[in-house]
């Protein structure tokens, strides 16, 4: 708040002055104060199920890079309102995830930060650990809920958030708009060809890239980057962490174009690279799971990303609308299973209703085109997963069968609060962006009808109005009538029913117009904390053990004594379970150069170039295996590989943290 008050101040003493009729330099301030951050939200690199492609065997083995939350706070200092901005490499935003940060933050700045004014979003990467929801279905593959998940979560979206407070200067904002059309394929185009209004996007895809540029004093500090593609280049059997094809597209503006390494504590860069209505959008052109642009899902996620991040600097660097008008918020809980949609909204003109959610049929097979889901839903209703899937065996009744036609109904879980029915919904203006949070994911066309409600409402271009998928909570899919009416995994995946987009239209709508007409919203459903939270049936770390005549940290497999640049170094270390410490803004490994006689960090597991892989052995013993695949601009020098571990003792429980250093090799 120090930065705050004395901006304010500032701004007072140059009106001040300009009243008495004296000179002044810079008689015109910033409207603004920016701030931006980033902090590591990584969860167990090891026997953790991850979160997206409900895979029960799809548990994480190590890391390829870090998860990372990009926050951005805006001030206006003409009201002294403001908006935190958040978009984190997670698979979805719950609200458990919500109200635990929004407690973080109450204890250490009061009421400056609500719900209201916090927006937070997921880039939807499956490649990161689950068991991070409230709600039981969202945690069925991952065996439950898993509390450290969760804390790494919340405590490093809260530091991303901190950071960006701290950061507050006076700044401007600008807006730059370009179109995208090989990062993407529509992968329901048989459910989007029912739409009448889908002449909108000739392609089938939605290529509109929209950045947000954040600048102090002059310099350029950041900058959020929308753009609609599924954040699914990894595959289901993939198992090492990754922020996925958007985390590449971060990493490689903020590491590798911006210099920016994020284990040195000094500002940089922030470059987010957000959803929106991605919710028919595949970055696997090829419509098949890792295939498109080839048939290397790990190539895939870095073309893809690439794609993304050089339109957007394209944009970045090109002509630029300053951003100027008030920044405002509005956000309320609604009953989506029991909202009345007026007949505007409709596709008849007849009033409607929602239903409270219902899991059809075709959810449980999945997207073919990014990756199949649950085979055989019912075989996990005996032990050992009988906790997790009895709460959910309850029939559907007629009536509420009746209200979700056509849907071939399975589970109800609206009526067990499996999955929400009360979800926030929030509009956040900065100038003239308004940004839409939806909890779920939106079908283009979808998006479309949002998008024009809210203009109409607002009073404002199409163009500055965006769906903000993934966000504050999750509801699963929002398609049209027309597509629900198909029933294609997305319609499958509607929980409310025919007229759940209707009913947002109607309900962002209402928040638009409150927005602009500058009056309150009546505060809206209540939401409770649904049954069933506690339920985990992933076993802990109980000890680590290793073989009588090796040491934890000890080399088993050393590097070669000499690499050429392309080529990959590899080390075997003996190592303990990844659980006892998830090293979330540190590193379990670390690639260092002798640079003047002294051992430097050239790269971490949050790089690219690096991979950690975590193996059990036996009972309790485990290997950690490190690759680091030397990029071409490598400097020729000496190198070694470091592994940091931690182990747990059998007998008092304790957990001590070990290293080990290979060998000296050498590059070029």
């Amino acid at each position: 708040m120090r930065v705050s008050r004395r901006s304010l101040a500032a701004t007072a003493l140059v009106g001040a002055l300009v009243v008495v009729g004296l000179p002044v330099a810079d008689a015109a301030p910033e409207p603004y104060l920016v701030g931006r951050g980033i902090a590591d939200v990584t969860g167990p690199a090891a026997e953790n199920g991850m979160m997206g492609y409900s895979a029960f065997d799809q548990k994480t083995t190590g890391i390829h890079q870090r998860q990372r939350s990009r926050a951005y706070v805006v001030v206006d200092q003409a009201t002294g309102k403001r908006v935190a901005y958040v978009n984190a490499d997670l698979a979805m935003i719950f609200r458990a995830v919500q109200e635990e940060v929004l407690a973080k933050l109450q204890a250490r700045y009061g009421s400056l930060y609500t719900r209201e004014n916090v927006l937070l979003s997921a880039t939807h990467t499956h490649a990161g650990p689950g068991g991070y929801s409230h709600n039981l279905a969202y945690n069925l593959s991952i065996l439950g809920l898993q509390p450290q998940t969760l804390a790494a979560i919340t405590d490093g979206i809260t530091e991303s958030i901190v950071a960006a407070h701290e950061d507050l200067k006076p700044g401007e904002l600008s807006l730059g708009r370009g179109e995208l059309t090989d990062a993407s394929v529509n992968r329901s185009r048989v459910a989007f060809e029912r739409n009448p209004d889908k002449g909108h996007f000739p392609r089938a895809i939605d290529p509109a890239m929209t950045v947000l540029k954040f600048r102090q004093n002059g310099a350029d500090v950041g900058a959020i980057s929308w753009f609609a593609t599924h954040n699914t280049s990894m595959t289901n059997k993939n198992t090492l962490i990754s922020p996925d094809n958007k985390g590449y597209a971060s990493y490689q503006w903020e590491h590798d174009d911006r210099g920016v390494r994020y284990l040195e504590d000094r500002p940089g860069f922030v470059a987010a690279f957000p959803n929106t209505n991605a919710g028919d959008m595949s970055p696997n052109l090829d419509l098949r799971p890792g295939s498109g642009p080839t048939e290397d899902e790990v190539e895939n996620t870095r073309i893809i990303g690439e794609r993304q991040n050089r339109k957007a600097q394209q944009v970045f660097a090109g002509p630029q609308t300053p951003v100027t008008g008030s920044v405002d918020y509005r956000m309320r809980f609604v009953d989506m299973s029991a909202v009345t949609v007026d007949g505007r909204y409709t596709t008849d003109g007849r009033p409607g209703t929602t239903c409270p959610g219902v899991v059809g049929a075709s959810t449980m097979a999945g997207s073919v085109e990014d990756g199949p889901a649950i085979p055989g839903f019912s075989e996990g209703m005996t032990s050992p997963l009988k906790a997790l899937f009895e709460p959910l065996d309850v029939e559907v009744p007629q009536w509420l069968r009746d209200c979700q036609y056509p849907k071939a109904s399975l589970v109800p879980t609206g009526l067990v609060q499996a999955t929400p029915n009360v979800l926030p919904l929030q509009i956040v203006k900065i100038g003239p962006l308004h940004l839409v949070a939806v909890p779920g994911e939106v079908t283009i066309v979808a998006g479309l009808r949002i998008r024009r409600a809210v203009a109409a409402e607002a009073g404002v271009p199409l163009e500055n109005v965006l769906v903000q998928g993934y966000a504050n909570d999750y509801s699963q899919y929002v398609t049209t009538p027309e597509e629900y009416d198909l029933q294609q995994y997305e319609g499958g995946s509607t929980l409310f029913g025919r007229h759940t987009l209707p009913a947002y239209q109607q309900e962002f709508a209402e928040l638009a117009a409150s927005l602009r007409a500058g009056t309150p919203l009546a505060p809206g459903a209540t939401p409770t904390k649904p049954p069933f939270t506690g339920i985990n049936l992933q076993t802990g770390v109980v000890f680590d053990d290793k073989a009588p005549w090796h040491s934890f940290g000890q080399v088993l497999t050393q590097p070669a004594a000499g690499y050429a640049r392309g080529q990959t170094a590899t080390a075997v270390f003996v190592t303990g379970h990844p659980k006892n410490n998830l090293r979330r803004n540190g590193t379990f490994l670390e690639v260092q150069r002798l640079v003047g006689g002294t051992w430097t960090r050239h790269a971490d597991d949050g790089d690219w170039s690096t991979r950690y892989r975590w193996q059990r052995e036996g009972v309790a013993n485990s290997t950690a295996t490190i690759t680091w695949t030397i990029p071409a601009d490598t400097p020729a020098a000496q190198y070694r590989i470091v592994h940091h571990g931690d182990w747990k003792s059998g007998w008092t429980g304790a957990i001590t943290p070990f290293s080990g250093t290979t060998r000296t090799f050498t590059v070029g």
